[in-house]
């Protein structure tokens, strides 16, 4: 591996900072940058991915090769109000990134990109496999539409600047950590505290979820691999399922859970079909490692110590 740090944006985030536990705890140097700290997470530098000057002075600090870029508005949920803010922190942000990769010659930039960028699907061609990375981009939220622009950065600054670097498209991602609205969470937090759980939609709505120690695992692969022969990959938890169907594995991880879940569309989510997974197995070597029921009942253990 090329000595130098690691540079981990959005540190304070469920990605970012459990990424950045991981590198720590494998010995790997790496610098975590994020607006603002969390209590009991580790270290991180407070800087602002638009503030290209403190990014280059911490860069050379710390002797930075490569960068996860994970800081970003996070989800089609957040920020519906300040559709500006969202393009300045995940396009402007992610420019930003890349330029000081470009200036600074890293060997690898990892982009956070999301499944939002599809919009809604069409079916797949061959069901057994999902849709493959080069299905058509529709994003029906500014979210979506940033990290479109993103990846579109990404391939300009890999074409023209010889820039490597490499999109991983991360479905829904939960487990520990996360603060933002998540289905699952929801689900247990209620049947920990007895309360029943009453969902006005999504008995049959499709939503594929990957446990954040999965997403990890793809960002690293994508970071690690001696090459990326794509510019950007589909990652899954591997699994394809309805709200309902997650709500009967909750009531098996946890008995006393009362959940009825009503028709409908997600209002605020994308109907997507099944995503192809095998690219970044086949390129990269990655492979979901946590089921969905182990990790329900892991997020479950770790809600109830919190």
């Amino acid at each position: 591996m090329t000595a130098g740090s690691i540079i981990v944006t959005g540190a304070s985030g469920l990605v970012g900072q459990r990424l950045l536990a991981r590198l720590e705890a494998d010995g790997r140097p790496a610098l975590g940058i994020d607006l603002a700290a969390k209590p009991g997470h580790l270290p991180i530098e407070i800087a602002d991915v638009g503030d290209i000057h403190r990014l280059h002075a911490l860069a050379a600090k710390t002797n930075a090769t490569s960068v996860i870029h994970c800081g970003a508005v996070s989800g089609p949920m957040v920020m519906i109000d300040n559709p500006y803010g969202i393009v300045q922190a995940n396009v402007m942000g992610t420019a930003n990134m890349l330029e000081l990769a470009r200036i600074r010659q890293m060997r690898r930039f990892v982009f956070c990109s999301s499944t939002s960028a599809y919009g809604p699907t069409p079916e797949p061609n061959d069901a057994s496999r999902g849709l493959p990375e080069e299905t058509p981009l529709r994003p029906t939220s500014v979210y979506g539409a940033t990290k479109v622009a993103g990846e579109q950065l990404l391939a300009g600054y890999r074409l023209q600047h010889r820039l490597d670097a490499v999109a991983i498209r991360l479905s829904w991602v939960y487990g520990p950590g996360r603060t933002t609205d998540c289905v699952i969470r929801v689900m247990i937090e209620d049947a920990q505290a007895g309360r029943s759980t009453r969902l006005s939609h999504g008995r049959a709505f499709p939503r594929q979820f990957i446990h954040v120690d999965d997403a990890v695992n793809a960002l690293l692969a994508a970071h690690d691999a001696p090459s990326c022969p794509r510019p950007v990959y589909n990652a899954t938890g591997g699994r394809f399922l309805s709200i309902d169907a997650i709500a009967d594995l909750v009531k098996e991880a946890m008995p006393d859970a009362d959940i009825a879940v009503a028709d409908g569309p997600d209002p605020l989510d994308d109907h997507q079909h099944r995503f192809d997974i095998s690219a970044i197995a086949e390129d990269l070597g990655f492979v979901p490692s946590r089921t969905l029921e182990e990790g329900i009942r892991s997020y479950a253990d770790w809600l109830k110590r919190r």
